[in-house]
């Protein structure tokens, strides 16, 4: 253990201190795509029994109109995301016919990418907007990756919790800027350790083969039959480069040693023109195909595990937010859904992220260079592809490392910051989470992506069987246990409330687009 972590450690150790955690705040985003009862994608629109996907605050969709996202708000009860995020499942099951939700990461049975439906959110500039932007990552990367689904996990400590670090390190910048500053060494942090994220919790080791089926470019080999291919030690071919075949975003280097670094590298690349998209066009027959011909429409088109976010005013770019309020709180974005639970994700993976969280903003955390980030680099590509192999090397600054013993190192420093964060409850769940992954790291047959291949053996299905055999399990499960009548009444009201929000932002709007889009981008 580090001196600048122990000390930053002791400061906790204080019940006053370790106190302010309790007001750490949660939120979790999940998204689902719609499929068949015959499990092909959804063609038909989002539900109007769900609401607006453009006003609703916790029923919305991603990139295709089929990925649905559901929405908690931040939470300090630690149970509340993901109790709120089980009510939400059980409105959409009661709204979607015959429907299922597909509880994989890597997507159902795929046809052409014509059968993908771009989302649609209206006619109102700012749904215009949000459309053209999924139109050109279509064609930008293809419609295929619009298909995968994934977990984010939203963290925030309290000001609280920085104001007690602050004091003990007698640093005297704006609370704001420290803050700001502490998010950051976080995030540096939580890149160099992800790796250990993606074997944990990695839950895609295979997918159908109808989604390679026009891509040459992997090293997938068959399980069992073609029908599924797969990696033997895989962890989570969602965060792999599978399909993102893009020089564009391959050649960027988003800096995360400062606010204004991130800030100013994005921006570079949100207004630097590339060839290959300008050829693309912006409109086509007075139709806009994308929001601009630059190597990133928007922020969030650059694809990182982990996202510093600021909560944005109407017409804000998340950018120009970051920068006049500061950093608020960030967004884990690595998480597979593990299609073994029927919200994907668990109490004990949430409460393992805290621990992973706190642990990553007590730590110290170098300044990254071009080698760091290169690093960073080779480490998450070997994890997400050969995760589970016994003799997987880990590249450190000190030189090579068995996977393995980096692993038991990092979970070993994290055993205080799960101790203080029990300390707060007079507890041991924290702690609990803890070691369960350990034991996924002395025996990786217990890690999702294992379990996923064993079952693919032991029963001699496919994937896709596997799939559908979950999905269905899952839809009895909440057909089966519906909703108490007033908090299906709640959400029957959200989704009235939201269909009359979009209707007037669209009665209110009279700015032409191509005026909105310049303003939004000035």
């Amino acid at each position: 253990m580090t001196q600048s972590y122990a000390r930053r450690l002791n400061v906790f150790s204080a019940p006053n201190a370790a106190h302010s955690l309790k007001s750490i705040k949660r939120g979790i985003e999940k998204e689902s795509l719609r499929v068949t009862s015959g499990g092909k994608l959804s063609q038909s629109p989002h539900p109007s029994t769900l609401g607006s996907a453009l006003t609703h605050p916790s029923i919305t969709t991603d990139y295709s109109e089929a990925l649905l996202e559901f929405i908690t708000p931040a939470f300090t009860d630690e149970t509340a995301p993901l109790k709120f995020l089980d009510q939400v499942q059980h409105f959409v099951y009661a709204n979607i016919e015959d429907e299922l939700l597909w509880v994989n990461s890597m997507p159902c049975l795929m046809e052409t990418e014509n059968n993908i439906r771009i989302a649609e959110y209206g006619s109102s500039n700012i749904g215009k907007m949000k459309t053209v932007y999924r139109r050109g990552l279509g064609l930008r990367y293809g419609r295929l990756m619009q298909t995968i689904a994934g977990i984010h996990y939203n963290f925030s400590f309290p000001e609280s919790f920085w104001q007690v670090l602050q004091e003990s390190e007698q640093n005297t910048d704006s609370l704001q800027d420290y803050i700001s500053t502490q998010y950051f060494g976080l995030i540096r942090n939580f890149q160099n350790y992800s790796p250990l994220l993606n074997y944990l919790f990695g839950a895609s080791p295979a997918v159908c083969a109808s989604f390679l089926r026009d891509n040459s470019h992997h090293d997938l080999v068959p399980f069992k039959s073609s029908h599924t291919l797969h990696k033997p030690f895989a962890t989570s071919l969602r965060m792999s480069d599978l399909g993102y075949q893009n020089d564009a975003q391959s050649n960027l280097s988003i800096c995360y040693n400062s606010l204004e670094n991130y800030v100013k590298t994005l921006d570079h690349a949100i207004r630097t023109p590339y060839p290959k998209y300008q050829q693309i066009g912006v409109t086509a027959n007075n139709e806009y195909q994308q929001l601009n011909a630059n190597i990133l429409q928007l922020e969030n088109e650059y694809y990182g595990s982990i996202r510093p976010k600021r909560v944005t005013q109407t017409g804000e770019r998340p950018t120009l937010a970051l920068q006049r309020r500061g950093v608020e709180y960030v967004e884990f974005r690595c998480t597979d859904l593990n299609p073994f639970l029927p919200l994907g994700i668990d109490q004990t993976q949430t409460r393992f992220y805290d621990v992973f969280a706190l642990f990553c903003a007590l730590k110290e955390s170098p300044i990254c260079n071009q080698d760091t980030l290169d690093m960073i680099t080779e480490n998450t590509r070997n994890s997400v592809m050969d995760g589970r192999n016994p003799q997987l090397m880990m590249q450190t600054e000190q030189g090579g490392q068995l996977f393995s013993a980096w692993a038991h190192e990092l979970l070993e420093a994290m055993i205080p910051a799960a101790e203080i964060l029990d300390s707060t409850g007079n507890q041991t769940h924290f702690m609990d989470a803890l070691k369960e992954q350990v034991n996924k790291v002395n025996d990786p047959e217990q890690t999702p992506s294992a379990q996923v291949l064993k079952t693919l053996e032991d029963n001699d299905i496919e994937f896709f069987q596997f799939a559908m055999g979950q999905a269905k399990r899952f839809e009895t499960q909440y057909k089966s246990t519906p909703l108490e009548n007033k908090v299906e009444q709640d959400f029957m009201t959200l989704s009235k409330q939201s269909m009359q929000d979009q209707q007037q932002l669209e009665l209110e709007c009279t700015q032409p687009f191509e005026q909105f889009i310049a303003d939004y981008f000035k």
